[in-house]
């Protein structure tokens, strides 16, 4: 992050008219004429169900892995209490994260539908629903894991909610400090499984890091008038030219395939995981080296495509990537 990055974002971005907050609540989040939101639907978008799902993938693989360590099964140690006590938390800290960014939500085009958005959760709802489902998820960690993994998890959602959520309003680094709590699911399983932080779930949580930022970046480049509507400043809003957005996610995506190696360098995977880690970076970081086209494109449809293409791709390397070393670390043991 350069201090240039600090530079502030243009007052016709982030004050949108009334006119385009009326297309983006009439037309694109609210339901279909004669149809209302149900409310599976509304929970499931306070409590975030689709990032919680890839936290609960992640934990699996720390789980997992921590448990083969131990010479045990997965299933004996108790990995559907693990998983349902980090899912709770997670959901409970995607909801208060819902509730802080209720305003902020409502002046971005794809987050206006959400319920505490759109008002039909109230704050209150929103709060209670969010510290409830944090509050039991802690209870259920204490009762089936343990106290390492309990202040993990704790420290995780304050981490999200108390300073990554409100820091997206005023700094850049606010990317950089939310990947710490993003990349903790892996943590937590290995912890819940082993009771203590060892090299390994440090590696574990290091993949999940880096990962991170070129997912990061083609969301940001993709949404990135909608950031700059709702004055969050991403790099893309401050820096719209795109160099900065390009530059830290080839710089991260070279980073990942060393990082992606250290499982095997630690030894919990033989050399079959190495090559197919290895094979999966360099596939990642060619989609974000073509992600680099944006800086020459004037087509906005090519550019978003672009960024779209990626942000598949880094949905779609991160599960190959731990099934890949779940899948060796069993054979190898």
């Amino acid at each position: 992050m350069t201090p240039a990055s600090q530079a502030a974002v243009p007052a016709e971005l982030v004050a949108p008219s009334a006119a385009s907050l009326a297309h983006a609540h009439g037309h694109l989040h609210a339901p279909s004429p004669g149809a209302t939101a149900t409310l599976i639907h509304d929970f499931r978008e306070l409590f975030k169900v689709k990032v919680v799902a890839m936290v609960l993938v992640t934990g699996w693989g720390g789980f997992y892995l921590g448990s083969m360590q131990s010479g045990i099964t997965s299933v004996q140690r108790g990995l559907l209490d693990t998983l349902l006590g980090i899912g709770l938390v997670s959901a409970g800290a995607g909801a208060l994260n819902e509730a802080l960014e209720r305003k902020t939500d409502a002046r971005m085009i794809r987050t206006a539908g959400r319920p505490l958005a759109c008002g039909r959760f109230s704050l209150a709802e929103g709060i209670l629903a969010g510290l409830g489902s944090l509050a039991l998820g802690a209870m259920w960690l204490a009762l089936h894991t343990n106290l390492l993994t309990v202040a993990l998890a704790l420290l995780t959602a304050f981490t999200y909610v108390a300073i990554y959520t409100p820091l997206k309003r005023f700094t850049t680094m606010a990317t950089f400090i939310g990947a710490f709590p993003g990349a903790m699911g892996p943590l937590l399983g290995w912890t819940a499984a082993r009771g203590r932080i060892e090299w390994p779930a440090v590696a574990l949580f290091a993949i999940l890091f880096v990962w991170q930022f070129p997912h990061f970046m083609a969301i940001a480049w993709l949404y990135r008038d909608d950031y700059a509507r709702a004055g969050i400043r991403m790099l893309p809003v401050v820096q719209p030219d795109g160099w900065s957005t390009v530059a830290q996610a080839l710089f991260f995506a070279v980073v990942m395939i060393p990082v992606s190696l250290t499982p095997w360098l630690l030894g919990m995977a033989g050399i079959a995981y190495a090559i197919l880690a290895s094979a999966l970076g360099i596939f990642y970081l060619a989609y974000t080296i073509r992600f680099a086209r944006i800086l020459r494109t004037q087509d906005e449809t090519e550019s978003r495509m672009l960024a779209r293409d990626l942000l598949k791709v880094s949905v779609l390397y991160l599960p190959l990537l731990f099934t890949t070393l779940m899948l060796c670390a069993t054979a190898k043991h």
